[in-house]
């Protein structure tokens, strides 16, 4: 019988064993999310520092790849139907007023259970501030308001 021929590889000597790093781009929060602040630039999100559109989820928030309430399609708000449990408001900031959502969006949006209120980004705040101190299941779509408009809400520790 021939001996075994075989070499060990470490990991310097393969790509495939190259050390890997992911750097996160969002962080999972504890508690109830709320809008701190917004300005042109984006948003501050219990103290998480968001530049441009955001989707807020009940315990994250990412950035949104929308420019304009004209750029929001099915596919954009997919990731608020995916979840479990599945959420019941989205809370759409529009910028500086309320502009109107493609039919077609808000058919898709009410075909899978889950209600849209589209609003000017400042009250859009707000009311996602509101539903989310009621503990009710609430996600966001906001676009920043264009303009040097701003807006710092007070602290959520008082209470």
């Amino acid at each position: 019988r021939a001996p075994r021929r075989w070499h060990r590889l470490s990991p310097a000597d393969d790509e495939l064993y190259q050390r890997t790093r992911i750097s996160l781009l969002q962080r999972e929060l504890p508690h109830a999310m709320y809008v701190d602040s917004y300005s042109s630039h984006g948003f501050a999100v219990s103290g998480t520092r968001v530049l441009g559109p955001c989707a807020l989820l009940p315990h994250s928030v990412l950035q949104w790849n929308v420019g304009s309430p004209r750029d929001i399609t099915e596919e954009s708000f997919a990731l608020f139907w995916m979840l479990e449990p599945r959420i019941e408001i989205v809370v759409v900031g529009t910028g500086n007023r309320t502009e109107r959502l493609s039919s077609l969006v808000l058919q898709a949006m009410r075909q899978r259970g889950i209600a849209v209120e589209v609003q000017d980004t400042p009250n859009a705040c707000a009311t996602f501030n509101f539903l989310c101190h009621e503990g009710r299941v609430t996600g966001a779509a906001l676009i920043p308001p264009p303009g040097e408009r701003s807006l710092t809400y007070p602290t959520q520790a008082a209470e």
